[in-house]
């Protein structure tokens, strides 16, 4: 009995309780579950496609595979199988080289500073999944008396096909006192005709809501447009324009100064991260449900003991994300 009773303790000493999702390992099983509660660990993180480890960003999963100390085995197969853009593992180099055709796109050509005619914005049809997406960029001249002051001077709006839909110069509300050449290429001569400001705010509205109700878009979308972009907060205020936040979708900082170069690589970045191949999980939370419902709450709803008894496959399976991941904008489309 004493031996039996040593063994047990031993067993208890040895005993290490896995994550499923990162594979961090733990001594006790009540530290695994607050791991699961404060990892939000999900389908929709980044994964290595050779060791299926979830990762917490891109950025991480790009250090996983191919930074400074990478896991060995990882990186032996990345290097001859992997895509350095996307991360994405393939089966074969066939199958690589093949992939890096449609997933390399070429860089969009400027439109530049040229005098584009006025015309009104394109009629935009969208006939996939979900809600279609309009990608905006603005370029910012100076006011003030310092010329610190951002005002939006040209806008550029474009669809997923990035077409060209709006475009168009803007007349400040207050006088342009910088013009920062040597960043916009804007002279005085490209404002001197530009649409009014209110005018603009109304073309794009016009586009943007696609003949829905505000309210309506406000609580589910509806027809409206999403909005893709960088600093579209920035943007948005310097047009004096308000828009949904469910309806906004932020993209990185690009290092050009075309509004249209801006807005086709704001739209290929969101696109990319639509098309993620997450699978689907039956028991996926719908898509108002990640704005408005607790993502622990499955957590809080069971009692400690419940949770230590379930296995780190079933912790994984009740865990969700802290955010709504943009995939979902295709694969549930928002309530009409």
């Amino acid at each position: 009995m004493a031996f039996e009773a040593e063994s047990d303790f031993s067993k208890q000493l040895t005993t290490r309780h896995k994550c499923s999702a990162c594979f961090k390992q733990y001594n006790k099983k009540e530290h695994l579950v607050e791991h699961m509660k404060v990892s939000y660990h999900s389908v929709h993180q980044p994964r290595c496609g050779v060791c299926l480890k979830h990762c917490k960003s891109f950025e991480s999963l790009r250090e996983h595979v191919i930074g400074p100390l990478p896991k060995e085995d990882c990186s032996r197969v990345f290097s001859e199988q992997g895509c350095n853009l996307c991360l994405k593992v393939f089966d074969s180099p066939i199958s690589l080289s093949e992939h890096k055709r449609s997933c390399r796109l070429p860089a969009p050509s400027p439109i530049g500073t040229m005098k584009l005619p006025y015309s009104d914005p394109i009629v935009v049809s969208h006939n996939g999944r979900g809600p279609g997406a309009i990608a905006i960029d603005c370029e910012m001249v100076g006011g003030g008396d310092d010329g610190t002051l951002d005002l939006c001077a040209l806008v550029c709006l474009i669809d997923e096909d990035e077409n060209v839909i709006f475009h168009t110069y803007v007349r400040p509300q207050i006088p342009v006192t910088n013009y920062r050449y040597e960043i916009t290429g804007l002279t005085e001569e490209h404002l001197r005709d530009a649409m009014p400001l209110k005018l603009v705010q109304e073309k794009i509205l016009q586009i943007l809501y696609n003949g829905e109700s505000i309210v309506r878009a406000r609580m589910q979308g509806g027809k409206a447009r999403l909005l893709v972009g960088h600093a579209l907060e920035h943007d948005l205020d310097c047009l004096r324009m308000t828009y949904p936040d469910n309806l906004l979708r932020y993209n990185i900082q690009t290092s050009f100064h075309d509004p249209y170069v801006d807005s086709v690589s704001a739209m290929r970045l969101y696109k990319r991260m639509r098309a993620q191949d997450h699978l689907n999980d039956a028991s996926e939370i719908s898509t108002d449900a990640y704005i408005s419902q607790n993502v622990t709450s499955k957590f809080d709803s069971l009692r400690a003991k419940e949770l230590e008894q379930m296995s780190p496959d079933e912790l994984y399976e009740i865990s969700r994300p802290n955010y709504k991941c943009w995939c979902l904008d295709s694969s549930q489309a928002i309530q009409p």
